[in-house]
């Protein structure tokens, strides 16, 4: 078995200064971290304090990566009922929880990550937003040596579960009761992110729609920011007689433009945010409960962990008409 002392060898440095990189002391050099984790990796160095974390009967260690949304000022509801939905059913489970944000591994390879993961106890991953960009976090997802599943991205193997709701169907349906009680005709559509794979399946439904309707359709896309989807309304919506936002945040950014143009278009959002209710219009939108997602997303984590396979979860959301009362306690 491979030891502190064999790593510390096969890199040319102090056993202390390999500790001190497992620890993530700062005042190392890129160079010796770099040179570190390199012998780490070669040699499949497993630190003691993990290997005992892996022949003990507790149920585990695992890591929630959240994808936070910096491109706004408004609180990341959705975000944080992530970390609640999923703090609160590890509790439960037994299972220890670190959170981790996609910014602490910009410029890192997958072996970093790894290594950063493996001294840290980490058995299984949840990870919240990762898009098509997302390489090096794809790299770690194919190599399977962690359990882990993924809200919002379809991807599958024996030990990768994809966690999410119908987006395809939420958005025609949501799209096509907003288009069928105003009787309109064409469509302005705000999408999301080029490369992301809920962006992907809500153009799916939109599109879906408006073929099967025989209705004009524009799409822009906003990137789920307020601020986009207010100057994209400015610019196209006298030509649209409806705008069906990806985003209940653009959805807002879509109704203030309006009521600044002082005109009158039906406007729908998508997730059910609550500072939908103070926009003081009332807007149909697809309501999720991100908290309960996030609880089966650990659920289905602790069965993979378990010796279960990956697979699909597909869970339920609801059509809804988001007013000041539904969400004032």
């Amino acid at each position: 078995m491979v030891s502190i002392r064999d790593v510390a060898k096969y890199a040319g440095v102090a056993i202390s200064t390999v500790s001190k990189v497992l620890n993530h002391y700062p005042n190392i050099s890129e160079e010796t971290r770099e040179k570190v984790n390199r012998a780490i990796a070669e040699l499949n160095f497993v630190p003691n304090t993990i290997a005992a974390a892996l022949s003990s009967k507790k149920s585990g260690r695992i890591a929630l990566l959240i994808n936070m949304i910096t491109h706004t000022q408004a609180i990341d509801e959705i975000d944080m009922q992530y970390l609640s939905g999923a703090i609160n059913q590890a509790k439960k489970a037994s299972l220890e929880v670190l959170t981790i944000f996609f910014s602490m591994f910009e410029d890192k390879s997958a072996d970093e990550i790894t290594t950063y993961l493996r001294s840290q106890n980490i058995s299984g991953l949840i990870i919240y937003g990762l898009s098509k960009d997302d390489t090096v976090l794809h790299e770690l997802i194919g190599r399977e040596e962690f359990k882990v599943v993924l809200v919002d991205a379809p991807l599958m193997n024996e030990s990768t579960s994809t966690v999410w709701i119908d987006h395809k169907k939420a958005q025609y349906e949501v799209a096509h009761k907003t288009i069928l009680e105003n009787n309109s005709q064409k469509i302005l559509y705000i999408s999301g992110k080029q490369n992301g794979y809920v962006t992907q399946e809500r153009i799916a439904g939109i599109k879906r729609l408006t073929e099967e309707h025989k209705l004009d359709l524009m799409e822009k896309r906003g990137d789920f920011s307020e601020r986009n989807a207010r100057n994209i309304t400015f610019s196209y919506a006298e030509d649209y007689d409806a705008i069906v936002c990806a985003s209940d945040l653009m959805a807002i950014g879509a109704m203030k433009a309006l009521i600044e143009m002082d005109i009158f278009r039906p406007v729908c959002g998508f997730d059910g945010i609550t500072l939908m209710g103070y926009v003081g219009k009332q807007m149909n939108t697809v309501r999720q409960d991100f908290s309960y997602i996030s609880a089966q997303a650990v659920e289905e984590l602790r069965k993979l962990m378990k010796g279960e396979s990956g697979r699909e979860v597909i869970l339920p959301y609801t059509i809804v008409r988001m007013q000041y009362q539904d969400i004032i306690c």
